[in-house]
Parts: structure tokens; C-alpha cells; sequence
């Protein structure tokens, strides 16, 4: 019998692996997170498996999502950047990762001691620090933003990120585990919901 998936998986191995073991897992590493939302914010008017089949190039193009490393990254390396045919080669995108970078190091970086914020319990706080379990039965139902996406998109436009408008908040906090937003016939629902309980 064939495993009963959201509706928005198509028949893609690399999408059907990323909707069965990835999607809606609770992540909670603090360079995790900074790589998946960079990585959300180079989807801005693209399909998510373009992204998705770029990961391993953007890992590679960008020292592992290494915040301190993307940060020291200079006009040359983004011109270097924008030659490499395995990234979406957009300047502005580019740009942004390194930028998202600086203000991971202005906010979060361990070097600013006492002064310094843990990324992950920032993120995580918006949501109450537990996973949301929705209950949608259809595609149809899911939103596309909520208000505690609106109120993290506002918290990291404030500190100096970019490419976290509320949509693309919204579609990070579902990709790690923030929301459950598999369809509750989803084989995935109450794994999710067994990770999320656990964490």
C-alpha cells in the first residue's frame, strides 16, 4: 500500500525524501536553522526544489551556512559567487546570505559573551518553544503567514536580516518543525508530532 503524503509532494525522489525525512522535523541547531533560512529566502519567486536541488552547491558556495566565515566574505567573493553556475545567480540573493550573515554575528555570535543571544531559543520563542500542531486535511486550508511569522519576520528585518518577509518566515517555521503542517492523513503527521513531543 503506498504511503499517503501531503498534496503538495510531487513524484520527485530528491522532493519525496525532503517531505518524508526533512519537512516538519523539529531543528533546533542554531547553524541549521541560519542555513534553512537563507536558504528559504533564495527561494523568493522559485519553486522550492530548485533550492533544494542547489542545496549541496549553496553548502559548498557558502562554507557550510559557517556565519562567521560568510560574514568576512568581500566584494570579490560575491562577484567570485556570481560565476558559479551551481547557485541561483542573483545579486541581490547573493547579497542577502552574507548580509544575514553580519547580523548573525551583530546578534548571536558567541564572541559577544554575556551580551550574546542564542539564535535557536530566539527563533523557537516565537512559536512558545514547542511545536504548533496544526490539523489541516487539505493544501487548501494552510496559510501562507500567521502572526508569529509576522512578529519574527519584524524581529529580523530589525536586526538587520533580509529576505524574511512573513510568507518566507512562515514556510521556514513549517520546513523546521515550528509548525506541523503535514495534512493529518499524511504518514508524516504523527511522526512529527512524536519528534516534536520528545524534544
Amino acid at each position: 500500500m503506498d504511503k499517503k503524503r501531503c498534496g503538495w509532494v510531487g513524484d520527485d525522489q530528491v522532493y519525496l525524501d525532503y517531505h518524508d525525512y526533512v519537512w516538519g522535523r523539529p531543528v533546533y541547531g542554531s547553524q541549521e536553522l541560519f542555513a534553512k533560512l537563507c536558504l528559504d529566502g533564495q527561494q523568493a519567486g522559485l519553486s522550492w526544489i530548485t533550492i533544494l536541488k542547489k542545496q549541496k552547491n549553496y553548502e559548498a558556495a557558502f562554507a557550510n551556512f559557517d556565519p562567521a566565515v560568510i560574514a568576512k566574505f568581500d566584494a570579490a567573493k560575491v562577484e567570485e559567487l556570481l560565476q558559479d553556475k551551481g547557485i541561483v545567480r542573483n545579486r541581490l540573493k547573493v547579497n542577502s546570505i552574507i548580509k544575514n550573515a553580519r547580523a548573525y554575528m551583530a546578534n548571536f555570535s558567541d564572541t559577544k559573551g554575556e551580551q550574546g543571544n542564542d539564535f535557536s531559543e530566539f527563533l523557537w520563542s516565537f512559536v512558545g518553544g514547542s511545536p504548533i500542531v496544526n490539523h489541516f486535511e487539505a493544501m487548501e486550508e494552510i496559510p501562507v503567514k500567521t502572526s508569529e511569522s509576522e512578529a519574527m519576520s519584524n524581529a529580523l528585518k530589525k536586526m538587520g536580516f533580509n529576505f524574511v518577509g512573513p510568507t518566507i518566515c512562515y514556510a521556514f517555521m513549517q520546513a523546521v518543525g515550528m509548525f506541523n503542517d503535514h495534512a493529518t492523513y499524511c504518514f508524516c503527521y504523527d511522526k512529527c508530532n512524536k519528534e516534536g513531543s520528545s524534544s
